[in-house]
């Protein structure tokens, strides 16, 4: 039981840490840094009812790793569109644009951008001056550990104290 409450702990410091830094640092998300938060809110959820349901504690920890391991995918992605290795799909990482072939007002390019201004998602969120690695590759290690770390919980069957 005490590694399904310490796993919940650490998948839910990850995106505490995020919103932190936000406060504290003024760091503003974009559209994919959001998305990187909600699988350590479901690998939480699913180590808590570990926690609470012993026999079922091996796979909801199984479920708690993989989803922290799908937030470490989503942080990979996101360190793609940093790179310019590839565009983000999602409608609030792109710039408002004049359609192709098309003339268009200023009302009408006024009217396609989102509601409330968005960080681009290429451009990296760095928390320590001088340290190469954005906010989305440090998601990534720590996902990958504590990804790593539950899944080998839940095979050793360490929490079934």
């Amino acid at each position: 039981m005490t590694a399904a409450l310490l796993l919940a702990f650490l998948a839910a410091a990850a995106p505490a840490f995020a919103s932190l830094s936000e406060g504290l640092w003024g760091l503003a998300p974009c559209e994919l840094c959001l998305w990187q938060r909600w699988p350590y809110w479901a690998a939480a959820g699913f180590a808590l009812a570990g926690a609470a349901l012993p026999r079922a504690r091996r796979p909801l920890l199984a479920l708690a790793g993989a989803a922290v391991l799908a937030s470490g995918a989503v942080a990979a992605f996101h360190l793609g569109v940093e790179a310019g290795w590839w565009p983000s799909p999602l409608a609030g990482c792109q710039a408002a644009a004049r359609p192709p072939g098309g003339s268009v007002g200023i009302e009408d390019l006024m009217r396609s951008l989102p509601a409330a201004p968005a960080k681009p998602c290429d451009a990296p969120t760095y928390l320590l001056p001088g340290l190469p690695l954005s906010m989305a590759g440090m998601n990534l290690i720590y996902a990958l550990g504590l990804g790593a770390f539950s899944l080998i919980w839940a095979a050793k069957g360490a929490t079934t104290r």
